[in-house]
């Protein structure tokens, strides 16, 4: 526990409203979307950068643990306090400072909800692509940290293809501004693209600086029904290898269907194998209407036993409905399930798929397929019984060979969802050696006390 003149000195530096100390309020901030927790020994919620850099001086002095937090949607232990220290909450950071409609960028705080920044956006006829399925509850700031992703990657890019600038405040409490408007700019070393992606270890993200497009004009939706999986697979692939690039391909297994199915009643097939989910969008509806055809044909070729095209908003929401009610109803087969978020070339995903069944079957564990097959970003899901000591050794086993069969097929541990500690100890089989160890001296050089999230991303640090 910090010494209570420690606690006093954080309230009279930030404001005693800002500092929380109840046992309930640590409990709120002890866990993320995982089924990691831990107390943090206090949690702070600061409303500006300079009350960060505030926090962080003493935290830097004293040498005590800060561990950035959003909303705690993460899905990799990225932000649960292990080990206890300060629970640094954006959340109170929650302004839209500025819509720029002659640049078309905007700028918000680091604890803005990404719905709410898209849809303000989006009132002003501009659009911010990237997509989390965290969308609704996930914070643009932790989007950054962890480069998240979504449905739209395939057309659209990722976090980090539309980050043009970054407040951080670093550990020794000194605040960096990187970037701004300005669409080329190659001064210096690019500090920016350090800072995405490194899960609050580097530094605390407090403004964001993004760019925009127009918002498309025009959007269909289809859904396509497999009555085999690996057919599914391959018609990824030919998709696009037909010149259409949709804005969203996404695939999903029986077992995910079944689940849904059994939760919101739409009237999904449950005799088939896989469903994928497929939009098209642009500026010109003649277009549009055409890569919605080529892709429904494609499919049919590849084996789609019926292609369903929404024919109007509502029918495409309750298809995206679908989609997004995912991963609550899976809660209905397990008590928990381990999200995981495998990256491999689009060639190697009806492989992928293949190895992660046979995976399944070799623990004796139930493993959901589903992800955004067209940018090769596959989320396999264990579901499971933690209770079960035995059953999670499984787990673990298969977890291990899934990370295993990415790298091999030339891919990657995480296309989105960030390291955190669930994947921290893999992370010399996917990058070697040197790599990590020059991320260990980038870590020491920003934070030589190794306070902020320590434990995160990088074994043995």
């Amino acid at each position: 526990m910090l010494n209570p003149s420690l606690i006093a000195e954080l309230r009279e530096a930030i404001g005693p409203e800002n500092v929380l100390d109840t046992l309930e309020d640590r409990i709120c901030h002890s866990f993320d979307g995982t089924f990691a927790e831990e107390l943090p020994d206090v949690v702070v919620v600061p409303t500006t950068t300079e009350a960060v850099s505030r926090v962080l001086q003493i935290a830097y002095r004293e040498g005590i643990p800060v561990v950035p937090q959003g909303m705690g949607s993460g899905l990799a232990a990225g932000s649960v306090p292990f080990g206890g220290g300060i629970a640094l909450s954006l959340t109170r950071m929650n302004r839209i400072l500025e819509i720029d409609r002659e640049n078309m960028t905007a700028s918000a705080e680091a604890g803005v909800i990404t719905a709410a920044f898209a849809e303000e956006v989006e009132s002003v006829g501009l659009f911010y692509p990237p997509d989390p399925g965290s969308i609704k509850h996930s914070t643009l700031g932790g989007n950054v940290a962890c480069n998240a992703g979504g449905p739209r990657c395939l057309k659209y890019g990722v976090t980090a293809d539309y980050v043009m600038g970054l407040t951080v405040v670093l550990a020794d409490g000194r605040a960096l501004r990187m970037g701004g408007k300005a669409i080329k700019n190659v001064t210096g070393y690019q500090l920016l693209q350090l800072f995405i992606g490194s899960e609050g270890t580097l530094g605390v993200i407090t403004e964001v600086l993004v760019r925009l497009i127009p918002k498309p004009q025009h959007v269909r939706t289809a859904l396509a029904v497999f009555p085999r999986l690996d057919d599914a697979s391959r018609a990824v692939n030919r998709v696009l290898m037909a010149g259409v690039i949709p804005a969203t391909l996404e695939l999903m297994d029986e077992t995910a269907v079944a689940c849904i199915e059994e939760a919101m009643h739409l009237g999904l097939p449950l005799d088939k194998e896989a469903l994928l989910l497929l939009e098209a969008d642009g500026n010109d509806e003649a277009s549009v209407l055409r890569e919605m055809d080529t892709i429904a044909d494609v499919c049919r070729q590849s084996g789609a036993s019926e292609v369903r095209i929404a024919g109007d908003e509502r029918e495409r929401a309750e298809l995206w409905r679908a989609r997004r009610s995912l991963l609550p109803s899976l809660a209905r087969r397990a008590p928990n399930q381990l999200l995981e978020d495998v990256s491999v070339p689009r060639s190697e995903i009806p492989r992928m798929v293949q190895r992660v069944k046979e995976i399944g079957r070799q623990y004796d564990l139930p493993m959901v397929v589903f992800g955004h097959a067209g940018d090769g970003n596959l989320h396999p899901t264990i579901l499971f019984d933690r209770r079960d000591a035995a059953q999670w050794s499984r787990v673990e086993q298969a977890v291990r060979d899934t990370f295993a069969a990415a790298v091999e097929m030339g891919g990657t541990l995480s296309g989105e969802h960030g390291i955190g500690t669930l994947k921290r100890d893999f992370m010399e089989l996917a990058l070697g050696t040197n790599s990590v160890q020059i991320q260990r001296q980038i870590k020491r050089a920003l934070d030589p006390k190794n306070i902020l999230n320590p434990g995160k991303m990088l074994p043995g640090h």
